[in-house]
């Protein structure tokens, strides 16, 4: 694609692809093959992004609704029983259905948002780009992969409308729940449609993270060594792998849970009563589930983050106009990460039975992934110090995302601990923890992502101002949301549960879940005002005028400032350093592309 063909005279001639006219002409080009059936790696990423932030509508939303019930237990909504139907009588939602809520606004947002969303914009957008290559390693199988994703959201999507709702077993979806039919009506069809959803999503993973790996390993342009791979580049890398690792075997469990539903087998069910009714299954093990989920579980938590880690490291280094602080470190964390991701599932079921003897090998395996976390907070501290910093709109919510992933990380420390983790299992304080640490520090990162790449996607600049709204008052908004609850958790209050009242051990906070709900509908309005910037900048936004708006050295700077489907009109450009040549020798930026000077002084 890179050379204009030559042909014999005589012999029919093929169109030279540099050229418009030739191009055009030859390739006529409908919107849907541009749009819908794309195979271009910028085109897929932006179908990632903009199905992922539907979804991110939709999962926010259940979020606000159940926080109604929880701060206003005692009033009735007549807006719930025109959404929810009989979910939602006389306007309070039911206990079922609001467990119903919880389910899918967990789904929707781990996977359908933070791992489709995150990771198949920002590999689908900057891979190519970043490393050097016209496209992905298999363009067929890319596409596959944004219509496999598609279709589990089309299945996930029509859970909601059918009879007996959608699932309703927790977004970890344990048996025996969620294997017994006759368990409730969250237990019915919606549990099917969920299973089915996810080993959809699961296929499109698995293809997206096998294209990743293999472009990534074999498509670099000339000069470009794994060494002078921008960071996002290796995060994304390292997540790729974790995901073709640790997703068939979440595929695994949840194949097994739908034979276990539907054709009478027992791998996860043994000795069950319901109604009084003796089941017949035996010898299946509902722990042997918690296994295979959490064995996906955990790495998934780092599938979310990496890519996260990867773009702030980099938008940090730009917008600081300093050299990332320790590449090399960063890197040997991110393995290090990598490994340990797989070696930790167990911590999160202290309270199942475990043997006390594995569980202090867990709790230490846990701890010990606090090291490498470390290391990347200290060197983005170290990055940002003494920097000559812009504090864009992307800046600011990687400072953020780096501000969350401390004080998230810093509470993992306590439900690492197998004998605290008894008392705060399944309390507010995990909910705390893991929506402060990977929910919200995660999408920090993916915003810091759309400001800071919106214009090489685009052609546009995102509105700066409704940016750092935007940016203030999600950050405050996230701490006054998620800090109480860890208050909660420590005084015991069990999560999931619908109407506290009842229970005089911990009805103490009616003030504090009010606050809570008040501020978290704030925040989701914000995020809308987030979408109607980002849609309005496509079409309204300011224009981009300078390829290079950032000052930044990576390859994607170096193509046209809309890029056509091959990225670079010309030769791809060759790489001669690594991309982190800031303020050197009296120079403000060095683009990968410039060649080593005699007289350059070492990084």
């Amino acid at each position: 694609m890179s050379e204009a063909l030559h042909v014999h005279p005589g012999t029919t001639a093929l169109p030279d692809v540099h050229h418009d006219e030739h191009h055009h002409a030859h390739h006529k080009e409908t919107f849907i093959s541009k749009y819908v059936f794309s195979m271009d790696h910028k085109t897929i990423g932006k179908q990632f992004l903009i199905t992922g932030i539907v979804w991110a509508i939709i999962g926010g939303l259940f979020s606000v609704l159940f926080r109604l019930q929880l701060g206003y237990p005692d009033q009735s909504f007549p807006i719930l029983e025109t959404v929810f139907g009989k979910g939602a009588k006389g306007g309070q939602i039911t206990p079922e259905f609001y467990y119903a809520l919880v389910t899918m606004h967990g789904t929707v947002l781990v996977f359908f948002v933070l791992t489709a969303g995150l990771s198949g914009t920002f590999a689908n957008l900057l891979i190519p780009l970043q490393i050097g290559a016209r496209d992905m390693a298999s363009p067929m199988l890319n596409m596959l992969s944004y219509w496999f994703f598609f279709l589990a959201s089309i299945v996930m999507l029509s859970s909601l409308f059918i009879q007996t709702g959608p699932a309703a077993g927790g977004w970890t979806m344990y048996p025996p729940l969620s294997a017994l039919r006759q368990a409730g009506d969250g237990s019915k069809l919606g549990t099917d449609l969920w299973l089915v959803s996810m080993a959809l999503f699961i296929v499109s993973s698995l293809l997206g993270g096998l294209n990743y790996i293999s472009t990534i390993l074999n498509l670099r342009t000339k000069g470009m060594s794994m060494t002078r791979l921008p960071l996002p580049i290796w995060a994304m890398f390292f997540t790729a792998v974790l995901g073709v690792l640790s997703f068939p075997v979440l595929l695994s469990g949840a194949i097994l849970l739908l034979f276990d539903r539907n054709l009478g087998t027992s791998f996860f069910l043994s000795d069950i009563v319901v109604n009084g009714e003796i089941l017949p299954n035996e010898g299946g093990s509902a722990i042997l589930f918690q296994h295979l989920f959490w064995f996906l579980g955990h790495p998934e938590v780092y599938i979310i983050l990496l890519p996260a880690m990867g773009m702030v490291s980099e938008i940090l280094s730009v917008n600081s106009r300093k050299p990332i602080f320790g590449y090399m470190a960063m890197l040997g964390s991110l393995f290090a990460i990598c490994i340990l991701a797989f070696l930790v599932w167990a911590h999160h079921m202290f309270v199942t039975g475990l043997n006390p003897f594995l569980g202090s090998v867990f709790v230490l395996l846990t701890l010990l992934i606090a090291v490498p976390s470390a290391i990347k907070v200290f060197n983005w501290l170290t990055t940002l110090w003494r920097g000559n910093i812009r504090f864009t709109p992307a800046t600011l919510f990687a400072v953020g995302f780096v501000s969350l992933f401390i004080s998230g990380g810093l509470t993992g420390i306590f439900l690492g601990n197998s004998t605290i983790d008894i008392h705060l299992h399944d309390t507010m304080f995990v909910v705390a923890h893991f929506h402060i640490v990977m929910g919200v520090a995660s999408f920090f990162g993916m915003f810091a992502g759309v400001y800071h790449w919106f214009p090489k996607m685009f052609g546009r600049y995102l509105n700066s101002t409704l940016g750092y709204i935007h940016f203030w008052v999600t950050m405050i908004g996230a701490y006054l949301i998620f800090w109480p609850m860890h208050y909660q958790g420590l005084a015991g209050t069990p999560r999931r549960y619908l109407d506290k009242r009842g229970w005089s051990s911990f009805n103490g906070f009616p003030e504090l879940d009010k606050m809570i709900t008040i501020v978290s509908i704030i925040v989701f309005a914000v995020q809308l005002m987030f979408v109607f910037n980002f849609f309005y900048s496509i079409f309204k936004g300011r224009k981009v005028t300078n390829p290079n708006p950032w000052g930044a050295n990576t390859l994607e700077w170096t193509t046209p400032i809309q890029p056509g489907h091959g990225n670079w009109e010309g030769e791809i450009p060759e790489v001669y350093r690594w991309p982190y040549d800031y303020a050197k020798d009296g120079r403000d930026f060095i683009p990968q592309t410039e060649p080593v000077g005699e007289n350059e002084s070492k990084h």
